[in-house]
């Protein structure tokens, strides 16, 4: 897949600063600031997403990944697995998480909630009022909302990117420990 627009130019303290965070301006930046309002809405909704601290940043930066991968947004799977790396997470742990289901590495709390994110990304949803109510009552009402909410977030990013042809972009390569692949199911988008 190709970007399906140009990169738009950005200003030039935002450029640098986005250099100075990532080493790169982040592709689904360069694209959406073709309109700088909703360019940097996004950004700051997604500053937003980042300081809620009612689910652990594990478990966030895990659901996010499992999107990724379900939707296929490579750039996503490769941002975040850099994130991880940079948040110190258990790498071994992240590598796995688009094969979740055939690892060992996931806690019954973890797989619950990878099934969940999973679940909130089919079209139609397909989670199960047994699923919702056991995480509630393992969460706690606040980050029951917030899991809930992050994961709609983690949607309409990885949605975004790939609909404007955002790819990996490298981000992961720093990491030591490869990204597992995501086993071939029927209906599921190809990844990184």
């Amino acid at each position: 897949m190709a970007l399906r627009m140009t990169k738009a130019e950005l200003p030039t303290e935002l450029k640098e600063n986005m250099i100075k965070q990532l080493g790169a301006v982040p592709e689904p930046v360069e694209v959406v600031w073709h309109s700088p309002a909703v360019a940097a809405d996004s950004l700051d909704f997604a500053g937003k997403v980042d300081a809620w601290d009612a689910v652990d940043e594990s478990l966030k930066t895990f659901v996010h990944m499992a999107v990724a991968a379900q939707v296929g947004c490579g750039w996503c799977l490769d941002v975040n697995y850099f994130r991880a790396l940079n948040e110190k997470l258990d790498m071994a742990k992240a590598s796995q998480v688009p094969r979740w289901r055939e690892s060992d590495a996931f806690t019954p709390l973890e797989r619950d909630v990878l099934e969940y994110a999973e679940a909130m990304t089919a079209t139609p949803t397909t989670v199960t009022d047994e699923l919702h109510a056991s995480l509630l009552d393992r969460l706690g009402a606040a980050a029951m909302v917030e899991l809930t909410a992050y994961v709609a977030f983690s949607n309409m990013s990885t949605r975004n990117n790939t609909a404007h042809g955002i790819t990996s972009q490298g981000f992961s390569d720093a990491c030591e420990i490869p990204l597992a692949a995501r086993p071939e199911r029927s209906g599921a988008a190809s990844t990184v």
